[in-house]
């Protein structure tokens, strides 16, 4: 895992092209503390900062090769997973190899296929490849996004980086927060439109798509989508298929020079990957599975049964450690550390994110990396199998918005009063949610269950899905650790978004399906456990120290925040602990203490990015 950057520039130079190049990389030093390397063939200039995973000495970057008196050179963030069967293509078409890198299959794939090298690769990607001879520039995108990439383009120069934070140091390009950015940041947000980021001219490039920047301009294309037809196999025939696809996509994502782990929850989703790792180590006279899970300072004595949150972890993370024998460390975190972390968590975004629950998961990395380099986490599962609450309750289904994110009026009565009688959040939602629901394909034979959650799970993959993986991609990141998500695998995703909802849903249950196919392979309390989110703390004491951050903020009239919100409404919402925001500001775990810790978030960026605001 890796970042890189990089300008391509045809008409208008730049000043110390080499030193911009430089301080872009530089500012991706957590992504890759490993080695940095440059290509520079002017008008091309890319970067590239490394953590070594793969084939250390043979994996360098960026890589260049020269085929029929071409050179193409490469600049890589990712992982692939069928990394040996490109490598038997290639050279049964006479191409040979000087390492084990999936770097050199990536590029080598690329002088192969050419644009189609996107149809053939099975992992996590964004890259770019430079070709010398055509003077054009190739950007792509894995099918999920889970790698990120972003782009823009400043006097006929293409910039681009894997985090926005690179390309602010390109000379010219500007902080700007328009009525667009504030609709994203505060209709949408923590989620975000793809292809949008909330500053004004920068972009990011949509996943499963790839782009070509030449003398002639910028062209994107979408290589894959979920395309909707009829589901022929019979319910075990289903089972099986779904079994030997998740099997063999945590198969495919236990490869690694380096020590690797587990998240490990307790749930159904970390707990299926912890089996199958557990095997696969076994089988292969590997050590012991190492397995890591998180909780808080006296959460023992502070958990609340709610609807939400029905049980705590620790129980069901006992059975499978005495089941596996796995290497079980619990990584404890402390209220100081998860308000202390809040800006690390917003810098490592570039923008405010999901608060706490973003400071957690970055100090969980932080404190795994000095065991593994290398996770495997059960993100993805819920939205993939409909594990969600408002997979099945109708007050959700019924709602015409997006149903982790319906306090709409709250988060217009949020705004600066001049602010919001120009910015109206809720004609924007509603534009983004009609926009996303036209792009689903219903089928004629589809029932009319079927139907409607294909709309809910259209938008749970593309909106809220997206909104977890860029959060454990930067969280993870920003501690030099790389987080792999095998239930993310487009074979799996796009098999199981053809299974009739009457199978998805079987026995009426969320992951009914999945549940089934697990049974006997897992401890029942854990096939049977009910969905349990991400684990947060119920400690007080972090209650009162995001309200008492906010509070210092508020006391200077100065603060940046209120140019942008409603200062009275926030006062408010400090007097009540944060309940006079009536519902929760997204999903189901950003509440009151996460609501007053995302407006620290949003001080904490202005007065770092210092956007200028133009409405």
């Amino acid at each position: 895992m890796c970042g890189i950057v990089g300008f391509v520039n045809y008409k208008k130079n730049i000043k110390n092209p080499i030193s911009v190049l430089n301080k872009m990389n530089a500012t991706l030093t957590n992504r890759g503390p490993d080695e940095e390397g440059k290509y520079i063939s002017s008008p091309a200039y890319l970067a590239h900062r490394r953590l070594i995973v793969i084939d250390p000495a043979g994996g360098k970057q960026p890589m260049t090769a020269t085929y029929n008196e071409n050179e193409y050179s490469l600049v890589y963030n990712g992982q692939l997973y069928n990394t040996n069967e490109l490598r038997n293509i290639l050279k049964d078409n006479g191409f040979t190899f000087n390492s084990t890198s999936d770097t050199e299959v990536l590029l080598k794939s690329f002088i192969f296929y050419g644009y189609d090298v996107v149809k053939h690769l099975n992992g996590i990607f964004s890259f770019a490849v430079w070709n010398k001879q055509k003077e054009e520039l190739f950007l792509a995108r894995d099918q999920f996004g889970i790698k990120p990439l972003f782009y823009t383009i400043k006097d006929d120069n293409l910039v681009f980086g894997s985090e926005i934070k690179a390309l602010f140091e390109f000379p010219g390009i500007e902080k700007i927060l328009d009525n667009n950015g504030i609709c994203e940041l505060f209709g949408i947000g923590p989620a975000h439109t793809g292809g949008t980021t909330v500053f004004k001219n920068i972009y990011e490039l949509k996943p499963a798509n790839f782009a070509i920047f030449n003398k002639y301009g910028l062209f994107t294309h979408q290589y894959w989508r979920f395309v909707s037809k009829p589901h022929v196999d019979s319910f075990e025939e289903t089972c099986d298929k779904v079994k030997f696809l998740l099997e063999d996509s945590i198969k495919r994502q236990l490869v690694s020079d380096v020590p690797l782990c587990v998240f490990l929850s307790g749930g159904l989703d970390s707990s299926i990957i912890t089996a199958y790792a557990s095997e696969y180590c076994r089988k292969n006279n590997m050590p012991s599975l190492n397995t890591f899970s998180v909780d808080y300072v006296d959460n023992d004595k502070n958990f609340v049964k709610t609807d939400f949150q029905p049980n705590s972890d620790n129980y069901y993370i006992n059975l499978m450690v005495e089941r596996y024998k796995t290497n079980h460390v619990n990584i404890v975190l402390d209220t100081p550390d998860l308000a202390k972390y809040l800006e690390d968590a917003m810098i490592s975004r570039d923008v405010p994110g999901m608060a706490d629950v973003d400071s957690s998961m970055l100090l969980l990395c932080k404190n795994v990396k000095p065991y593994a380099t290398v996770t495997l986490s059960g993100e993805c599962a819920d939205e993939i199998f409909a594990g969600y609450p408002w997979f099945f309750r109708e007050d959700a289904l019924n709602s015409n918005t997006f149903p982790w994110s319906i306090a709409i009026s709250e988060r217009q009565h949020l705004l600066n009063p001049n602010i919001a009688a120009v910015v109206h959040l809720k004609d924007y939602i509603d534009f983004r949610y009609k926009e996303s629901l036209s792009d689903v394909e219903i089928l004629d034979i589809d029932s009319k269950e079927t139907a409607e959650k294909r709309k809910i799970s259209h938008l749970t993959l593309h909106w809220f899905m997206q909104t977890l993986l860029d959060r454990s991609d930067r969280m993870s990141m920003y501690s030099g650790f790389e987080l792999r998500v095998p239930f993310c695998d487009y074979r799996l995703a796009e098999y199981v978004w053809n299974i009739p909802w009457e199978m998805k849903a079987y026995k009426g249950r969320e992951k009914g399906l999945l549940r089934h196919i697990m049974k006997g392979i897992l401890p029942d309390e854990i096939v049977n456990r009910k969905k349990s989110p991400y684990p947060k703390t119920c400690n007080p004491t972090y209650l009162k120290a995001v309200k008492d951050m906010l509070t210092k903020i508020m006391n200077d009239k100065n603060a940046p925040i209120n140019d942008l919100l409603n200062r009275d409404y926030i006062l408010e919402i400090l007097d009540t602990n944060g309940s006079a925001f009536t519902r929760p500001w997204f999903g189901q775990l950003m509440t009151g203490p996460q609501l007053m810790a995302y407006l620290c978030q949003v001080n904490m960026w202005l007065e770092r990015y210092e956007p200028r605001i133009e409405i």
